[in-house]
């Protein structure tokens, strides 16, 4: 049984999962990725060094029928689907510190080394294997995981009961991984709830270890015959090494594995996945580095699943979405911001073109940019300026809209930071509008429009101690969401010309010092439009 460190370190390793090259991306893919981004970013924000990690998994027969397909060789696919996955974690802002790739020689060496360290303790043997296998998932399927499918010409087939892929009885000798003396390295592990989050999936994972059969020894090699588009095993090449293994190599290759390097940021923080793809990170993962000494992830961040107008995607229906497709209507930002907060990880969420324009337009259009606009426009702030923020605390306006909006700002950065740590992004977007919607009200009680036009002495001092309170609510909010929304936050946090030193999470608090500022540029004067509404 192991026992492990409690030391916190200063550095914070994330990770996507890596993205299968059988396909291009769809918003699922982008789903993740943004989600880890946010989780980093947010770590970056607290001042630890961050290592985000992304790439694709390029190994595997569906691989290389999807070549065959496409007339293309299994190197020249790969390049090209991988230059696709790269493409949409540049548009979105995915701020990666490293892309890799399966195919990448280091990795291979990486395969090898950490073959070679199983094999060497005892982990692994040469054994036949015979059972159920799905050639799409390309897993082998435990008996309780089948169920039979009748199909319209009155035959029965057996199919995987997680993914609805066809399987087929195989037996082959294989290299076998002795998964099943890890019951107990298992169960120490899922001691802290938190290495499994939601609650829900750190549940049905310790239910899983506890009944026992996801823990039969795994065959973790194919022949070469029947699988050549992969890493050969150490030694005898006529096998490969099965792709699950080989993928999940990827997080620790990434980070220099097989030299020392990788153990600055080892072990992972947070390693975001999708639901489907849960027992190879939450059972095989762990076994595999408990077997080679190292210590397991502190924390498996599961989400769930995106539906198209309330039906699964696939291809079959011709619903699945393309983020670069997506973007062209709602942008990047949009998107991404759609994405984060509508989504909540313990549960499916759903993709639907009117709700994202309503959600859009009423919050980043309305809510913040009509804010922001409002505070910056030329007939109340001609220059632009942001006034000194101790005028906000001297009850200049005495008001109950100003007295909401001010305790509101004391308790947002609180109830964000609970909620990031909880990786709820849907709750952090909440806080922030709800907050906004505070300014909003106080604009609208105050009405500088009204004040600038009096151009009296109290109406110029009420006027700034508006403007100051208002543009606070907008630093603090954009500070806040640029986890979320990076490339907005930062465009606004600019506009008010906020040092990027003073964008970390400890200048989220209400201000009470804040610097005035005498003015923004002309140009950005002429460009006060935070999101343009969707039509």
């Amino acid at each position: 049984m192991r026992s492990y460190s409690n030391f916190q370190r200063k550095s914070a390793f994330v990770s996507t999962p890596i993205f299968y090259v059988n396909a291009g991306p769809h918003i699922g893919h982008l789903y993740s990725a943004a989600m880890a981004d946010a989780v980093a970013r947010y770590n970056k924000m607290l001042g630890l060094e961050t290592f985000l990690s992304t790439g694709t998994d390029e190994h595997g027969n569906k691989v290389r029928s999807a070549a065959g397909l496409n007339n293309l060789s299994p190197e020249n696919y790969c390049d090209e689907i991988s230059t696709l996955f790269r493409g949409m974690c540049d548009d979105f802002d995915i701020d990666y510190s490293k892309f890799i790739r399966t195919t990448d020689k280091k990795h291979q060496q990486g395969v090898y080394k950490f073959w070679a360290s199983l094999q060497n303790s005892g982990h692994l043997y040469l054994g036949k294997y015979s059972g159920w296998y799905c050639v799409s998932d390309e897993a082998f399927v435990l008996p309780s995981d089948l169920e039979d499918l009748k199909k319209p010409d009155g035959s029965t087939i057996k199919i995987s009961s997680v993914s609805g892929n066809p399987v087929e009885w195989m037996e082959e000798e294989n290299y076998k991984f002795r998964l099943s003396s890890f019951q107990d390295d298992l169960r120490h592990w899922l001691k802290d709830e938190k290495c499994v989050q939601p609650l829900k999936y750190h549940k049905l994972l310790s239910n899983w270890v506890e009944e026992g059969s996801c823990l039969e020894d795994l065959s973790v090699s194919r022949p070469a015959a029947r699988a050549p588009w992969a890493i050969p095993v150490p030694n005898d090449h006529s096998h490969t090494v099965y792709v699950w293994l080989d993928a999940l190599i990827n997080y620790l290759t990434v980070l220099g594995y097989p030299d020392d390097d990788y153990k600055k940021f080892w072990p992972p923080k947070v390693q975001v996945i999708g639901k489907d793809i849960l027992k190879f990170h939450g059972v095989y993962w762990p076994a595999f580095l408990i077997a080679a000494g190292m210590e397991p992830p502190r924390t498996i961040l599961c989400h769930s699943h995106w539906t198209v107008n309330d039906e699964k995607m696939s291809k079959s229906k011709g619903n699945v979405v393309a983020p670069s497709k997506a973007a062209e209507m709602f942008t990047p930002d949009g998107l991404r911001y759609f994405l984060l907060r509508e989504a909540v990880p313990h549960s499916d969420a759903n993709y639907n073109e009117e709700k994202i324009r309503k959600i859009l337009n009423a919050e980043l259009a309305d809510t913040l940019g009509n804010l922001f606009s409002r505070c910056m426009g030329r007939a109340v702030n001609p220059r632009g300026a942001t006034p000194e923020a101790s005028i906000i605390h001297k009850d200049i306006l005495g008001t109950e809209e100003a007295k909401n909006l001010v305790e509101s700002l004391h308790r947002l950065p609180g109830t964000a930071q609970s909620a990031y740590q909880d990786f709820n992004f849907h709750q952090v977007v909440d806080a922030v509008m709800n907050s906004l919607r505070c300014a909003n009200k106080m604009i609208e009680h105050h009405k500088p429009w009204a004040l600038v036009k009096l151009n009296d002495e109290k109406s110029m001092t009420q006027l700034e101690a508006v403007l100051a309170l208002g543009l606070e609510s907008v630093r603090v909010s954009a500070l806040i969401l640029l986890p979320i929304v990076p490339r907005l936050a930062h465009n606004l946090l600019s506009h008010l010309d906020i040092p990027m030193d003073s964008r970390q999470w400890i200048n989220t608090e209400f201000s009470r010092t804040g610097r005035a500022t005498e003015g923004i540029q002309e140009e950005r004067l002429n460009n006060l439009i935070l999101f343009k509404r969707i039509k």
